[in-house]
């Protein structure tokens, strides 16, 4: 007779290896035992055995948070090229691919240009309600790149499409408050006026349709009172139901505006927080507002009582920081040019430094703080023995 296994063998075959894995903790089920982790830190978890690394990467575990960057190649021959997503997994302290968005129909992006390369042209992002949203971009043709927005969902490892803007644009402003995105100002296919005043908002909510445009529309509000804000790609950051924004990046003089997103009105930027923001901006859980001023190099953070800046910590490598993020107790800054990210725990005391250099080949142009991706695209198996 042939040493043959039929489908039943196979089935009672897994039945019994699935039965010999061993418990989580000696003595208790399972069920008990996964509440009992999730009490412990991940990092913890990971380091002890291999079924506790396993849980960690499991539904049954509430997904810790990650880094997320897009990133370009960082060969100045390359002019045009498609974006690159990756994660930073910090509890593994390996970087993850992420699928790549639809390329239906495809998109050519001009991420630098002969006159001036030293440059990245941007590629504007905002996270809302869990999600990286794309939402301005650059074509060859030194036009709009996204006639809609694109959409990934790292629970769901899947990418889906917003709802168009009245006009494509690049150069705007971008900012997430709430469940909600707000775009302003930028530049369409030719400068138009009307654009470059204009302000929509849409509010991402929990739902089970995949295509939001089914359900979701761009909400025109108030407009900005001129243009000024279509001359730079502008990051519009949170702050106590409050977008705060200026005109230009760096240590130049500049014009900073602050949006109410519930009255919707504008109003000029207190004199004490325009005058400190020398570099990118970002606040945690709308709260607390820092900035790195990336010509000294010095993290600082807002107090909005007294209208001033207070250090929180100067390093030389926070010089020439480009991007930052705020979650989580850490802020993270892009510095070096693109090729590290500085992470800094401002909740120790005093606050802790660590960098995390990007992959070979890469530079970072933008930087969020999104829940792990899903299992199935974290780890293989083979990963988790190691």
């Amino acid at each position: 007779m042939p040493n043959t296994i039929t489908p039943a063998g196979k089935k009672l075959k897994l039945h019994h290896r699935r039965r010999r894995s061993p418990p989580l903790i000696p003595g208790l089920p399972d069920h008990i035992a996964e509440t009992c982790l999730s009490k412990v830190r991940p990092e913890i978890l990971y380091s002890v055995c291999k079924s506790w690394r396993n849980l960690i990467y499991s539904p049954n575990f509430s997904p810790f948070l990650s880094i997320y960057v897009l990133f370009v190649s960082n060969k100045a021959t390359d002019l045009s090229d498609t974006l690159v997503l990756k994660a930073y997994d910090p509890v593994s302290e390996k970087w993850r691919s992420v699928p790549a968005p639809p390329d239906d129909p495809p998109v050519r992006l001009l991420l630098r240009h002969p006159s001036f390369i030293s440059r990245k042209l941007p590629v504007q992002s905002v996270c809302v309600n869990g999600k990286l949203v794309i939402l301005a971009a650059t074509t060859e043709n030194f036009a709009p790149a996204l006639s809609s927005p694109v959409v990934f969902n790292p629970l769901m490892r899947s990418w889906s499409s917003a709802p168009p803007l009245s006009a494509a644009r690049r150069w705007c402003v971008v900012g997430a408050c709430g469940n909600s995105v707000y775009v302003a100002s930028g530049v369409g296919f030719q400068y138009n006026t009307e654009v470059a005043r204009s302000v929509e908002r849409l509010e991402f909510l929990e739902s089970k349709c995949e295509n939001l445009e089914k359900k979701w529309n761009w909400r025109k509000l108030g407009l900005l009172k001129d243009g000024k804000f279509s001359r730079e790609a502008i990051e519009a950051v949170s702050f106590r139901g409050k977008l705060c924004m200026v005109n230009v990046k760096g240590d130049f003089r500049k014009q900073g505006l602050v949006y109410d997103v519930e009255n919707d009105t504008w109003q000029e930027m207190p004199e004490g927080m325009l005058a400190g923001w020398r570099g990118p901006a970002a606040s945690m859980k709308e709260e607390s507002l820092y900035v790195v001023d990336e010509s000294k190099g010095i993290l600082k953070m807002y107090d909005s009582n007294k209208d001033c800046w207070e250090e929180v910590m100067e390093c030389e490598k926070l010089q020439g920081a480009e991007h930052m993020v705020a979650e989580g107790g850490r802020v993270c800054v892009v510095c070096s040019g693109g090729v590290d990210i500085l992470v800094v725990d401002v909740a120790a005391n005093p606050p802790k430094l660590v960098v995390v250099e990007t992959p070979e080949g890469l530079q970072a142009t933008s930087i969020h703080v999104l829940p792990r991706m899903s299992c199935s695209s974290c780890l293989r198996a083979s990963e988790l023995m190691e």
